[in-house]
């Protein structure tokens, strides 16, 4: 499993309420993202905003920032996101009272 931390800076006109409400419109869409396991949308009072996404492979999320989500960020916040991948151990998951224990050799 991959973690990937991704960041954008957003326009000074973006505030916590106009992003939750960008954030609650588009996460159902992520749904059916191939390689997906889980996504956090983020936002930090400094104006940054993203998400943490669990994934599958590094080419699961790779595939996905190459595509026509990437355009997306591209066009709305002028910018390439900064994106950092980690490679997970393991996924504590209180909310489904599971530990998730990915191949260690990926």
């Amino acid at each position: 499993m991959i973690t990937a931390i991704v960041q954008y800076r957003l326009p000074p006109s973006i505030d916590l309420k106009a992003c939750a409400e960008h954030f609650r419109k588009i996460a159902p869409g992520f749904r059916s993202v191939p390689g997906l396991i889980r996504k956090q949308f983020i936002y930090a009072e400094d104006g940054w905003a993203g998400g943490v996404y669990l994934w599958e492979s590094r080419a699961d999320a790779d595939a996905f920032y190459t595509g026509p989500w990437l355009e997306g960020i591209r066009e709305r916040y002028g910018m390439d996101p900064q994106i950092k991948y980690f490679h997970t151990a393991c996924v504590t998951d209180n909310a489904v009272e599971a530990v998730l224990l990915p191949n260690a050799a990926e």
